[in-house]
């Protein structure tokens, strides 16, 4: 296997402007590497930054020390030292990151919606509707809503419309923020195998998983977080 992610002495800390810049500490001396095909499940209590370290892979929050190697598009690039335009293509074209909660677009149907990330990296119109059309179907989204925005749909087809968007592109690396949160058990079943399917197809996935059954089910290896918490 190959590693397609490496991150290395990260430390986070959030400044608490509001609260006469207090700084909390979150991450300290992190490490972790993730290989293709693996799916990596981060542990421990709520709190301990599991959320944290996602966000900071993704390079939605930045480290104060440390490196986030990524392979990407022929090279390896360091995340927490990237530009943001070199973050913004590492993005589109080489990591995904799957969350619990759907970023409604207001009037943008559910299948534009589903579709667009595929736009964005220029695949064929038809192709790209009928992977979308298949992952809805799969997810037990029914026809007659992918014509709808779905601001009006329920917490659980928010969610749903949101892992197939999130696993609508073949990207190298999938970062996955409690997918199965709220899910019925049949919708569970349909994620882990969508899981399963990514790690044949060589894919380097992180993933937040609170359920004891799921993570079993789709971790190569667990990793406790709580060994790289900073102390307060």
């Amino acid at each position: 296997m190959s590693e397609q992610l490496r991150a290395i002495g990260l430390r986070k800390t959030f400044t608490l402007h509001n609260q006469g810049g207090l700084e909390l500490p979150v991450l300290d001396r992190t490490d972790l590497a993730v290989s293709a095909g693996e799916c990596v499940v981060l542990n421990g209590p709520s709190g301990v930054g599991k959320s944290t370290l996602l966000r900071a892979l993704y390079g939605n929050y930045q480290v104060q020390a440390g490196h986030i190697l990524i392979r990407h598009a022929g090279a390896v690039v360091d995340l927490a030292t990237a530009p943001p335009r070199v973050v913004l293509d590492v993005r589109r074209r080489t990591v995904g990151f799957v969350s619990q909660f759907l970023r409604v677009i207001p009037r943008i149907s559910t299948l534009d919606l589903v579709i667009e990330p595929l736009r964005r990296l220029g695949v064929d119109p038809l192709k790209a509707r009928e992977r979308a059309e298949t992952l809805l179907g799969r997810l037990a989204i029914p026809r007659r809503l992918w014509s709808l925005p779905p601001a009006t749909f329920s917490g659980g087809e928010q969610q749903r419309v949101n892992i197939a968007r999130g696993f609508i592109c073949e990207l190298p690396i999938l970062l996955l923020d409690e997918p199965t949160a709220s899910l019925d058990a049949a919708n569970r079943d349909v994620v882990v195998h969508l899981i399963d399917e990514k790690k044949r197809a060589g894919v380097a996935m992180v993933a937040i998983v609170h359920d004891d059954e799921i993570r079993h089910l789709i971790a190569d290896r667990v990793v406790d977080v709580t060994s790289f918490a900073a102390a307060a």
